[in-house]
């Protein structure tokens, strides 16, 4: 840290040592009009000033630096600053707002000009101000359709956070980098999180220095873009800045009033080091940027102490036995008999009754008895040395990105490619082993453990086309290609049925996922048909691989006494000393078995044709049709239609309808697993997914899984106030989706010779869990943003942005099931699966965001109000629901030079927490004080300081 303060305060002196200048000038329009409120600011800095009243500016520079003017209405202008006085005239009649690339193939197509939602992030402007560094967390708080919390104690998805748009699933979301598709996760998401069953894409693989800006699509566009693009699209925009090092170091942690197990202070401790640069490639304007970061995140425990029983009266007999350096593994009836003569709080009576015992059985009823208070005194141990990490996990991670653009010649043809490679290292803790369980061989663990998943996540992705004019037409070949590899290594842990020559760390095995898409896209503007005719046209072939990758024997098998692997039910395993049967597999996360192991892979070829058309210069029509065919289930085809109509120069009306699909995933037709999953008592069970072709499927007659089809509609206005610089968008919408894929409940079997007990043995579980088409759904809901810009006459500038939407999501007509499932619809679409599809995400969420400039300062505020969510549970009783909270951002900038800003800021000022758990069953014992499915996080107050570097 002294290094960074160093640099830091060196930095500030070499940049006060350029020689700066007042710059003054006037700012008119054509008709020598002054022109008040034009925004001017030193290209690449945060350096800016508004003009007054009679449109004159003075303004802090150096010659030889680049001034831009932009105002509404008018173009925007780039001067080099070759004098102190500058006198620039505005030429009117150009739209300022953002060109966007997602909704519309016509390249010249605004945001209140499209025909369908579409909001831009300045991620650039983001980074200088708020709180949140990774991509998913700035979203979070951004963009109000959308949704991401980091989860705990949820295996995976502890390192990968589920997202959602408008409140429908991770896997309906299209994302895209510079408009090519992006591959998903490897993880699919099987314990208890929101989008349970589903794959999402892991935006946090792309460093937020990379990007120039993220454009959110929020409409279906499944007839644009393909599978998953039912919710919408998120594309982002890479950087393609020049001659420019961007650096940004952030530092922060937890300060709050829950750190700590909930005794106070501080813990979380994070830093993030971004930067990014780019080099100029020829004559014509090429380039190629580099952008990356390194980031580390300490892991944070929200839980105060364990409230439950820890030890029985065998435990403090083995305690007695530890102190006097025994075997433990093997204590015969007279040992113990002995050693609890030794147990001082045992009473008289109870050591003669264990005296007079003649046999095992009578032992075994004698020493079950509770004695936690008694044995946590005897060891000199607290309640919360038996706790879990309850909170966020920790993480270490790299991400390099490159964008690279090269003009061939003057006509528009141009190479381009882009690349990105990202590895991260996750540490999670699962729920604690207690001494009084058979889960927990306390030869080796005397006080029990905690068990760790460690994950190592890699991503690598690469990019590269040609586009330019083929005659008159517009031609983008392009091929892009990206993996996603997802390994587990379990520490501190055992396979308890190997006790006392089980390994404590295991490579549990893991999985991969890998795509690979090939474009042509062709597309001609002709001005002269209508008010402008675009068409565009053009293919894709894509290939997608997914592989699950088997662990070491011993992190997935169940083994006997003599150490024999289990295949079948008459082998019995090890047994504790109360004759109950020890777990096998690695404690937390069973590995991955070679019957698990499998390389699956299809391909898909699609078609589309799209035709933009201004009909007249106030109303627009577009038309969209894409029909696709999948290897593995057929082909679908799917439309969109939608329109815009200018009611006057500000006003518009817009509206869509369109049909779509989403592909079930390769993970979700195959994975197949054993994993440790927690029902409504807290209490621990094995569950196997198993895949639909397998035996425990047919049996059951969970059917073949097939594509989620689906219907939607929005109708939205826009307006803009020129006067007082605003502009409102709202936006109603309505999706139904049929045969949508779900992550069944848990079946199991009493009949313990059945042949559905007898599959759930040999995959050591004790539960059945499917992927299932089994429900139709239906989202409606309200998207309303506004944005206002005030200029003062000393300069100082206001933005104001309040965005929010309100949305529903709920299940319609029956359940899909076969016969055979018909007495047991509860479990096959189960109530907790109801609230994650329902209620698990903030149905209600507004943001209000306020920047002010004043001279160097920065001032950012925004309050964020996340609506109420419902605990998942299968008990109505448990169901509680948690109201609506406003968390407060606030941040302080101050720019030291053109070169040099520093941030000091706070996310969740107030140190605001979700409601807490009332119900004892969700609680668990003190496990969870809050809910696991908190809207914004259970880390309250996060202090941060970030130094911002750019050098020119």
């Amino acid at each position: 840290m002294n290094r960074i303060f160093t640099l830091f305060f060196l930095l500030i002196s070499l940049s006060l040592s350029a020689q700066q200048e007042s710059i003054t000038g006037n700012v008119t329009d054509e008709n020598a009009q002054a022109l008040p409120g034009v925004t001017i600011q030193l290209k690449g800095t945060q350096t800016g000033t508004v003009t007054d009243f009679d449109g004159n500016f003075n303004i802090k520079a150096e010659l030889g630096q680049t001034l831009v003017f932009t105002f509404v209405g008018f173009e925007k202008k780039e001067v080099e600053i070759t004098t102190t006085t500058i006198n620039v005239q505005l030429v009117s009649g150009t739209n300022l707002e953002e060109v966007v690339l997602v909704g519309s193939r016509n390249r010249s197509r605004t945001v209140t000009e499209s025909a369908v939602p579409v909001d831009v992030l300045d991620v650039e402007e983001l980074q200088v101000s708020v709180p949140q560094v990774n991509v998913n967390q700035i979203l979070n708080y951004v963009a109000p359709s959308f949704t991401s919390t980091t989860q705990s104690l949820s295996d995976g998805t502890d390192h990968i956070d589920p997202a959602s748009l408008r409140g429908l699933g991770p896997d309906q979301v299209l994302v895209l980098i510079n408009g090519k598709r992006r591959h998903t996760s490897s993880l699919i998401n099987v314990n208890g999180t929101f989008g349970r069953g589903s794959v999402g894409t892991d935006l946090n693989a792309i460093p937020a220095a990379a990007i120039k800006r993220i454009e959110v699509l929020r409409d279906g566009a499944a007839a644009q873009y393909g599978s998953d693009a039912i919710a919408g699209v998120i594309n982002v925009v890479l950087k393609d800045e020049v001659n420019t090092l961007n650096i940004n170091v952030t530092t922060g942690a937890n300060v709050s009033r829950n750190a700590n197990e909930q005794t106070g202070g501080m813990d979380g401790e994070s830093i993030n080091v971004a930067a990014s640069y780019g080099i100029p490639l020829g004559d014509k304007g090429g380039f190629i940027n580099f952008s990356g970061d390194f980031d580390y995140r300490d892991a944070y425990n929200r839980m105060k102490a364990w409230e439950g029983s820890i030890f029985n009266a065998y435990n403090a007999v083995e305690w007695q036995a530890y102190q006097d350096n025994a075997d433990l593994s093997s204590l015969s009836n007279q040992q113990i008999q002995n050693y609890a003569q030794e147990v001082d709080y045992f009473s008289a009576d109870f050591k003669n009754e264990i005296a007079q015992a003649n046999d095992r059985a009578t032992l075994q009823n004698l020493l079950g008895r509770n004695v936690t208070e008694e044995e946590l005194a005897a060891r000199g141990l607290n309640r919360s040395d038996f706790n879990m990490r309850v909170g966020q996990s920790a993480l270490r991670g790299g991400r390099l990105f490159a964008n690279f653009a090269l003009p061939l010649d003057d006509n528009g043809t141009e190479l381009y490619a882009f690349s990105g490679l990202s590895s991260r290292k996750g540490n999670a803790a699962g729920f604690y082993r207690l001494p009084n369980q058979s889960r927990t061989y306390t030869p080796y663990y005397i006080n029990g453990f905690l068990p760790e998943i460690n994950s190592k996540i890699s991503d690598k992705s690469f990019a590269a086309g040609i586009r330019g004019k083929v005659g008159d037409w517009d031609v983008d070949f392009s091929n892009t290609w990206g993996e996603n590899e997802f390994m587990y290594f379990i520490d501190n842990t055992s396979n308890a049925s190997l006790e006392g020559t089980s390994p404590t760390s295991f490579d549990a095995g893991g999985f991969s996922f890998s795509q690979n898409t090939t474009n042509l896209d062709v597309s001609q503007f002709f001005p002269q048909l209508f008010e402008g005719f675009n068409v565009a046209f053009g293919g894709e072939y894509r290939l997608e691989n997914y592989n699950i990758i088997a662990g070491e024997e011993k992190s997935y098998a169940q083994y006997t006494a003599d150490g024999t692997v289990i295949t079948n039910a008459s082998q019995q395993p090890t047994t504790d000393f109360f004759g109950n049967a020890r777990a096998g597999g690695a404690q937390v996360f069973p590995g991955f078995s070679p019957d698990n192991a499998i390389s699956r892979q299809r391909n898909s070829v699609a078609a589309y044709a799209d035709f933009e058309a201004d009909v007249t210069k106030d109303l627009l029509l577009t038309f969209a049709g894409r029909f696709e065919n999948y290897s593995d289930f057929g082909s679908t085809l799917n439309f969109k239609v939608a329109s815009r109509y200018k009611l006057t120069d500000n006003i518009n009306l817009r509206a869509a309808v369109n049909t779509g699909f989403r592909a079930p995933s390769l993970h979700q037709i195959y994975y197949n697993s054993t994993s440790t999953v927690f029902n409504d008592e807290g209490n621990p069970v094995q569950v196997g997914t198993f895949s639909n072709d397998s035996r425990a499927a047919k049996l059951l007659g969970i059917p073949d899984l097939k594509e989620e089809t689906s219907k939607s509609a929005s109708l939205g206005i826009t307006a803009k106030i020129p006067d007082a610089n605003l502009t409102i968008t709202a936006d109603a919408y309505f999706v139904a989706i049929d045969d949508r894929v779900v992550y069944t409940g848990r079946f199991s079997d009493d009949d313990p010779d059945s042949e559905i007990s007898q599959i759930l043995r040999s995959a050591n579980a004790e539960a059945a869990a499917f992927f299932a088409n089994a429900i139709d759904t239906e989202s409606k809901g309200l998207d309303i943003v506004l944005t206002q810009n005030t200029y003062f006459d000393n300069g100082w500038k206001l933005k104001n942005d309040l965005a929010g939407t309100f949305t529903r999501t709920q299940r319609v007509g029956d359940i899909h099931a076969s016969p055979l499932l018909q007495n047991k619809l509860d479990t096959y679409f189960s109530e907790d699966n109801r609230i994650y599809l329902e209620e698990a995400v903030p149905r209600t969420k507004i943001n209000l965001t306020n920047v002010l400039t004043v001279e160097d300062f920065n001032f950012f505020l925004r309050n964020v109000y996340f609506g109420e969510v419902t605990q998942p549970s299968n008990t109505l009783a448990n169901q509680e629901v948690y109201s609506g909270k406003v968390v407060t951002d606030l941040s302080v900038g101050y720019n030291f030079s053109e070169s040099i800003n520093l941030t000091l800021g706070a996310n969740n000022l107030f140190d605001l927490y979700p409601d807490r758990n009332r119900i004892e069953d969700n609680r668990s014992s003190g496990r969870f004080d809050w809910p696991r499915n908190a809207q914004f996080g259970i880390g309250g107050r996060y202090l941060f300081a970030r130094l911002n570097l750019k050098l020119q």
